[in-house]
């Protein structure tokens, strides 16, 4: 008997279901239901249960995952449908040229479109027989690639059994394996702690862990996998759009990105969208596709050699160049940290001219080998940030020299400290270091902190340059005159930040925790310190266990506050706060009391007027709800501001309530 009393072969059914919905809610939905320790928990008694009763292990069971044994190779697969590839645009007027010719030749006004992003991984197939996962294979060439099934069977984002009950007879599905940047991140670093070789990119890390002959390598590796269309049709809808709907009701994960638009303006408006969230994205992706949304116009349009007519790839600009490192220099963070940077010739990478890189730390800049003189491959990272990718050996004179951290910070000639156990070196100087002090003040005047407005990062450099002020205290020192006597500060500037300094003396417990610093403490954690001690005389003298019981509050989080309130130089900076008029209101209400919210999640879309999207998302969980990205049956209801996105057509789908800005302020209320 099960440890419930129910017989192992119930208690095997219950936990697959369990796991398998899990799994649905957590790489479909993207709105997991559980926690990590709990799903483990779910796994293990499986595993235990079949090992003890081996007869009942199936091929779709989740245990089946673990992999197999080395392999001796890859057979070779023919696809019953070829794999196409697609016609690549670069430019809008590609793009322009595209839909004209459709609308020619399916004499049509305009077209309607289905629009997903280009992911940038490995394509593959995959066939399900009955539901059961039967076959994945490789695109190779497009008419013959590799079974990888034994590989791809250790995903946990592909479905082994589909969901529902009208699944068809024979479905065939392609898609994209992926790393997740965060997962390619976390893989490198272990590869690195273990001497082995690290991989290049995310792509690279991908293929080559589908590729291993040992699946149980494969087990461990972080990928994921996203359906972007079917290669079978029968028993599906006739639209592309509504294809991708009902993949996902079977279990399949399917890009929350894709989107239905019209026309060329439609397709150009996407192309703009996704280029802004490219950087927010886990995943990379090198441009986006373009589909004509019905199959009836697709089959009409055809094909030409190895592409079809009806779909187009505009690809992003290039992310990645060759340049020549011309130094190293090291910039001085708020806490401290030192963070070495590549000074690079100019070169034009990702739409944009780089002149700097980021490299992370010293760690990283032998672990990559790159040296003042080198050329390196620079990335811009998420589109957003260039990094220095690694050096390029076969081009480096002979005589370079290894780069080394200064022992000495640069800005103040403090000594540079390196804790054991941490990857990055800290500037011993505090607010000595005038470094560390802007930005410091920059952080403590932010939006999401006392919110100064006016005081921006010109002018904390004129206020620390002319040594006028030491630590945040100081700011609320500061008179009409010595403002006003700052370059491009005249008096009306000077009483206006003078009044947004004085507004900002009335402060939230949890904006002050957060504008003070404390390493590792971020505004929500922020939040959970305030209503868990109510005011700041209690937090400062709790110690480190009571902080761990705090949520979201860890072990290192827990040290890292401990030591701020135990350095005599914090506790003067707060007194000094408190004379000079900061004020905040003591919480009373603990955080072990029932919130009014428990147990509610909402979704968040479009633009927020009467606060930011963070700032509502901190202030609903400050009342104990979930906030998610995405909709689905858990959720309470969606919350849409100005120009929502598609989440509010879904909500209306499912008969989710729709609140407005007012709503959430009542709500807040």
């Amino acid at each position: 008997m099960a440890a419930d009393g129910r017989s192992p072969e119930a208690r095997v059914q219950t936990l697959r279901e369990q796991i398998e919905d899990h799994n649905y809610h957590y790489y479909v939905l993207d709105d997991p239901i559980v926690s990590d320790a709990e799903y483990d928990r779910l796994l293990r008694e499986l595993e235990d249960i079949e090992r003890e009763h081996p007869q009942l292990v199936t091929p779709d069971s989740p245990t089946q995952r673990v992999g197999a044994g080395p392999a001796e190779g890859f057979e070779p697969v023919a696809h019953d449908i070829p794999m196409l590839s697609l016609g690549n645009a670069f430019s809008d007027e590609e793009v322009s040229e595209f839909d004209r010719r459709i609308r020619d030749q399916l004499d049509v006004e305009s077209v309607h479109y289905c629009a997903e992003p280009k992911l940038d991984g490995v394509a593959i197939a995959l066939r399900y027989q009955n539901g059961l996962l039967e076959l994945a294979a490789t695109r190779g060439d497009g008419r013959t690639g590799e079974n990888v099934t034994s590989n791809v069977r250790t995903i946990r984002a592909v479905p082994l059994k589909l969901r529902g009950h009208n699944v068809p007879e024979r479905l065939e599905v392609r898609g994209e394996i992926v790393m997740t940047r965060s997962g390619f991140e976390r893989l490198n670093a272990r590869l690195a702690d273990a001497g082995e070789k690290t991989f290049v990119n995310p792509r690279n890390a991908a293929s080559g862990s589908l590729r291993q002959l040992d699946s149980s390598v494969t087990a461990t590796r972080p990928l994921h996998f996203f359906c972007y269309g079917a290669a079978t049709s029968d028993g599906l809808p006739d639209r592309h759009w509504d294809i991708l709907e009902q993949l996902r009701e079977f279990g399949i994960p399917v890009s929350a990105e894709a989107r239905r638009v019209d026309g060329f303006d439609g397709l150009l408006e996407y192309y703009e969208t996704i280029g802004r969230k490219r950087g927010e994205l886990d995943y990379d992706i090198d441009g986006v596709v373009y589909k004509v949304n019905d199959l009836d116009q697709q089959r009409e349009m055809g094909q030409v050699s190895r592409a079809p007519r009806w779909a187009l790839a505009h690809k992003f600009p290039a992310q990645e160049e060759i340049t020549r490192l011309l130094d190293i220099d090291v910039q001085v963070g708020r806490t401290g940290a030192l963070t070495p940077v590549a000074r690079l010739e100019p070169v034009f990478v990702g739409g944009v001219t780089v002149t700097n890189a980021t490299l992370h730390n010293a760690d990283e800049v032998r672990r990559k080998d790159v040296r003042p003189g080198d050329y390196v491959v620079v990335r811009r990272a998420g589109d957003v940030i260039p990094e220095v990718v690694r050096s390029v050996p076969e081009r480096r004179e002979s005589d370079l020299k290894a780069w080394a951290m200064p022992a000495e910070c640069p800005e103040c000639g403090s000594a540079v400290e390196q804790v054991e156990g941490e990857a990055v070196a800290r500037c011993t100087g505090g607010l000595v270091c005038p470094a560390q002090r802007k930005r410091a003040l920059e952080h403590f005047a932010s939006r999401k902190a006392m919110d100064i407005d006016g005081l921006g990062s010109r002018l904390i450099e004129q206020l620390v340059d002319h040594d006028l002020v030491h630590s945040p205290a100081d700011l609320y020192r500061l008179d009409h005159e010595t403002l006003a006597g700052l370059d491009r500060m005249a008096g009306k500037s000077a009483d206006n930040l003078l009044e947004a300094l004085e507004t900002s003396k009335e402060a939230d417990l949890g904006r002050l925790l957060f504008a003070l610093g404390i390493r590792e403490v971020g505004e929500v954690t922020a939040q959970h310190l305030a209503r868990h001690f109510g005011a700041l005389e209690r937090l400062a003298e709790a110690g480190v266990e009571e902080l761990e019981s705090v949520r979201d509050v860890g072990p290192v989080m827990a040290r890292h506050i401990r030591a701020f309130f135990d350095e005599p130089h914090n506790r003067a900076v707060i007194e000094q706060l408190l004379a000079v008029g900061v004020r905040y209101e003591v919480v009373t209400a603990a955080e072990d009391e029932e919130q009014p919210l428990a147990g509610c999640t909402y979704v968040l879309t479009g633009s927020l007027s009467k606060r930011t999207r963070s700032e509502a998302k901190a202030a609903l969980e400050a009342r104990g709800a979930r906030v998610t990205g995405s909709v689905s049956g858990s959720t309470t209801a969606v919350i849409a501001g100005s120009e929502p996105g598609s989440k509010i057509e879904r909500a209306r789908e499912k008969g989710i309530d729709v609140l407005d800005e007012d709503d959430l302020e009542r709500l807040l209320a």
